[in-house]
This record gives C-alpha cells, sequence and structure tokens, in this order.
C-alpha cells in the first residue's frame, strides 16, 4: 500500500529581493500536481499555504526585519514536516525560495537521519560574513549544517540538522567566491556541472546514492534553477548552463528506484518570470516520475 502525499505550501519570498516566488505553490497545483500524483495511485491531502507575510508588508527589507518572520515560517514549516513523517506520510513541500528548507529539511530529521540530495544551480552555503547580498536562500544548506544565525540553526531543535557527509549536492555551477572555499572544505559531496558532463548523470547518481546508501531515507531538496533556464526558465535566481529535462528526470527515476524517498522540497518557481506556467508543468513531470511514473 502506497503511503499518502501530504501538499505543503510555503510561500516564502524573504530569503532574497526577487518578488513572484510566493506565487510557485500556486503555480504548481495549477499545473495538476494532485491529480498527477493521484492518477499513479497515491492520495493526497492538501494542507494549504502557510501564512507568510510577504515583502509588500515590510517596513524595509533588511534581514534584521526578514529573519524574524522566516523563523517563524521555518518553524512552522518544521512541525508539518515533523508531524506528516510522525502520520508514515510523504511531504511534498511547494516554496517559495530555498530558505524554507531550514525548517522542510529539519522537520524531517526529526525522528533521525535521512540522506539529503541538494539538487540547485547554487551551493546555498553562504553564511552572514561571505554572503554579497545578505540573502538568506543562499545560506540555507550551511544553516542545515549549524553554520548562521543562531535563530535560523535552532529552528525547531538547537544545532545542525544534518551531518556534512549525509550530504550530496548536485549541479552545481554557480558559486560566491568565499562560498566555494566553505563547500569545498564542508565534507559535503559536490557534483558540479564540469562533473556530470565528463562523467554522465548515471555515474554521479551512482556515487550520491553509494555515500548515503546506509542512511534509511531521502530528502530530496530540487531548486528548480538547476535545471537549464531553457528548459525551466521561471526561477527566482536564473543561471545559463544547467540540467537538461532528460537528465533532471533521470535524477528523480533513480531516486524512485531507491525506495528510500522520504520527502521532497521544490523551490524557488517565479511564475511572473515564466512562459505558460512552464516550469511548474516541468516540476509537476520531475514529480511524476520521482514518485514512480515509468517509461514502460
Amino acid at each position: 500500500m502506497k503511503e499518502n502525499i501530504r501538499i505543503i505550501g510555503i510561500p516564502m519570498d524573504l530569503g532574497q529581493k526577487h518578488r513572484g516566488v510566493d506565487m510557485g505553490p500556486v503555480a504548481v497545483r495549477y499545473a495538476g500536481l494532485a491529480d498527477t500524483l493521484q492518477g499513479l495511485g497515491y492520495q493526497t491531502i492538501d494542507t494549504g499555504n502557510i501564512a507568510i507575510p510577504g515583502h509588500y508588508t515590510l517596513l524595509d527589507t533588511s534581514l534584521s526585519e526578514r529573519i524574524i518572520p522566516i523563523r517563524k515560517a521555518c518553524a512552522k514549516a518544521y512541525a508539518m514536516g515533523r508531524e506528516a513523517r510522525k502520520n508514515g506520510e510523504i511531504p511534498i513541500f511547494l516554496g517559495g525560495d530555498h530558505s524554507a528548507s531550514i525548517g522542510t529539511v529539519g522537520g524531517v530529521t526529526h525522528a533521525g537521519p535521512c540522506g539529503l540530495i541538494w539538487v540547485d544551480a547554487h551551493g546555498d552555503f553562504n553564511t552572514l560574513e561571505t554572503s554579497d547580498t545578505g540573502n538568506i536562500h543562499g545560506m540555507s544548506l550551511s544553516i542545515l549544517l549549524g553554520n548562521g544565525p543562531k535563530e535560523l540553526v535552532d529552528v525547531g531543535r538547537k544545532g545542525p540538522k544534518v551531518l556534512a557527509e549525509n550530504v550530496v549536492l548536485i549541479g552545481v555551477r554557480d558559486l560566491d567566491l568565499k562560498e566555494k572555499v566553505l563547500l569545498k572544505n564542508s565534507g559535503c559531496s559536490v557534483s558540479t556541472m564540469r562533473e556530470i558532463d565528463e562523467l554522465g548523470m548515471h555515474r554521479v547518481l551512482r556515487d550520491a546514492l553509494s555515500k548515503i546508501g546506509h542512511l534509511p531515507s531521502i530528502h530530496l531538496s530540487l531548486d528548480m534553477d538547476a535545471i537549464d533556464p531553457q528548459e525551466a526558465p521561471g526561477v527566482g535566481t536564473s543561471s545559463p548552463g544547467g540540467l537538461t529535462y532528460r537528465e533532471a528526470q533521470l535524477i528523480m527515476e533513480t531516486i524512485a528506484d531507491s525506495g528510500k524517498l522520504q520527502s521532497v522540497d521544490v523551490m524557488e518557481i517565479n511564475p511572473i518570470l515564466d512562459h505558460c506556467n512552464r516550469t511548474a508543468q516541468v516540476a509537476v513531470s520531475l514529480l511524476a516520475s520521482l514518485f514512480g511514473k515509468t517509461i514502460l
């Protein structure tokens, strides 16, 4: 019997400065997420969106003002992720910017560790000291490993939520200079686009699953900007030279084959920058493969 899927919207636009990503959850729903999953034999439960104040409600956009509602939203996502896993459900978190993962990953790891596959054009490994922008969505993975503002590191429970040796990044191609140093020394496994070009996605995925294969489950955190803008134009921070549609599909199919998926983020869809909801449609197609749709 298949586990139920719980859909949780996190319309966060506070972790960065571009408007529009708060509409990502609606776009993915409109693209037919629930119907697609139901067609694969799952029962879906949609809890709607976490209430989050948008940029327009703030007096200014300083980090000191944004960090309070970010913390509150992440705490709510943490609680909802924890509860979903406690109930034996697979949560799908729809963002919003990637700072929401501070809560989602924390919540689904509350009861025990899991392997984290972070598919992203960016490392999201900056700190307050290294970031040129102060954007929290560029620090989210670093915060999950315990490096960042205490208010965010301690969301849900105190300290790091994942160990570096249990983290695999795939599709990275756009890093800040100081961020490169941090990521190289982090202990995380990083597969850049060059390695994907040279080795092929099958080899990269085989190595990734080998690294985290001892763990009982996997959380996939998918930033849609990992995919090339020609395939997925409607994202918060686009970067050319990304994954092809088929490479992204292979990631989904391979994780599905592992039988270890416990939860997933789909982040950074920006319908304002999209063409006819194309990026959300790609996301739904990828999720279909992640949850068992096959070619034959």
